[in-house]
């Protein structure tokens, strides 16, 4: 898993509460089981038209936002069926950070997994991020995950609150198999005992 210590980009501002899974990756794109290629179909709904051809107004189709690192978005974000597919999508964007003022568990916890920081603020917050956003590209925020804040592009700091063993997860690229690889001594070790002790097993 990639680490995820400090990143500057572009905000991409989305306003909808309540983006479901299938909003952010559509049923028909779950077939595969590889984490990459998938973020072509990111919003497939609302990103192209029935004839496969891009929404112009759709704000990651717009030039200024077709690079967005990070997105702020409204309440509820990731609600719906427990894909796990939506982070891959995500991520094979390039969106490495989700601001919003609340997610849905299930969703929540596979960011972390995934390599991405799901930040949930004040919705008092939120707006500000959002109207900052709404500045297009030149208008670059900042999230500092060792330090917990956001800088907007006018300097303004907005702390926010991480788990700090996800905290630790993020800023050390440890997924579940990477942490486990970290106790490989210890299993080692315990294996080695276990067959000495009953090596009829």
């Amino acid at each position: 898993m990639d680490k995820f210590d400090q990143l500057t980009g572009i905000a991409a501002p989305l306003p909808i509460v309540n983006v479901d899974t299938d909003m952010i990756i559509p049923k028909q794109f779950l077939k595969t089981i590889k984490r990459t290629g998938l973020g072509v179909n990111l919003f497939d709904e609302m990103r192209y038209d029935d004839n496969g051809n891009e929404v112009p107004d759709f704000v990651l189709n717009t030039p200024q936002y077709r690079d967005a690192e990070i997105l702020v978005a409204g309440d509820n974000f990731g609600c719906g069926s427990s894909r796990e597919h939506a982070p891959w999508a995500i991520k094979d964007f390039g969106i490495r950070c989700v601001i919003a003022p609340s997610f849905a568990d299930i969703f929540f916890n596979n960011c972390f997994k995934n390599g991405i920081l799901p930040i949930a603020l004040p919705q008092e917050q939120v707006d500000l991020l959002m109207k900052d956003a709404e500045k297009g590209q030149n208008a670059r925020m900042t999230v500092d995950l060792e330090a917990q804040t956001v800088t907007t592009s006018d300097g303004e700091v907005i702390r926010f609150d991480v788990d700090p063993f996800r905290k630790h997860c993020l800023l050390n690229g440890l997924d579940d198999i990477a942490l486990t690889f970290e106790k490989a001594a210890a299993i080692d070790s315990f294996e080695s005992k276990a067959a000495q002790e009953r090596p009829w097993v």
